[in-house]
């Protein structure tokens, strides 16, 4: 996978008066059924979440509140992706080193993910990422 294979993938909205609904789906607006689902708040200014790739496990991160970008490697190629809208999210496929920088006070980032927690799944150490994605 590269950092090509990742994707944003607006949502539907329903939009009302009385406020707006965005809905997902297994495999229809995401490309995965959704295993787990956690969120990401209170992230003070100037920290970062994530850093790390997944062998198995794709994500599907939205930025539910606020602002935040997502740098994307796949070990070759590097990519910034800005997430400030919540019914656009980003489709991240295994293989891919994510980092979430630059929240906005008052952020909130929902990921919805392929998989249960198992921490087998993920590689934590970037020189062991790029070997695996050598390897790979």
């Amino acid at each position: 996978k590269t950092v090509f294979d990742c994707s944003l993938i607006e949502l539907i909205r329903i939009k009302n008066r009385a406020g707006n609904i965005t809905a997902i789906e297994n495999n229809v607006e995401i490309p995965f059924n959704i295993n787990r689902i956690f969120y990401l708040y209170d992230i003070p200014g100037g920290e970062g979440r994530g850093a790390h790739a997944h062998k198995e496990c794709h994500q599907f991160l939205i930025a539910t509140s606020g602002s935040f970008e997502v740098q994307l490697d796949d070990g070759k190629i590097k990519k910034t992706v800005m997430l400030n809208q919540p019914y656009r999210g980003l489709h991240i496929p295994p293989g891919i080193w994510a980092s979430e920088v630059n929240f906005s006070s008052g952020s909130v980032c929902m990921v919805l993910a392929s998989h249960v927690y198992e921490e087998s799944d993920y590689i934590r150490d970037y020189k062991q990422f790029l070997e695996y994605k050598r390897i790979a």
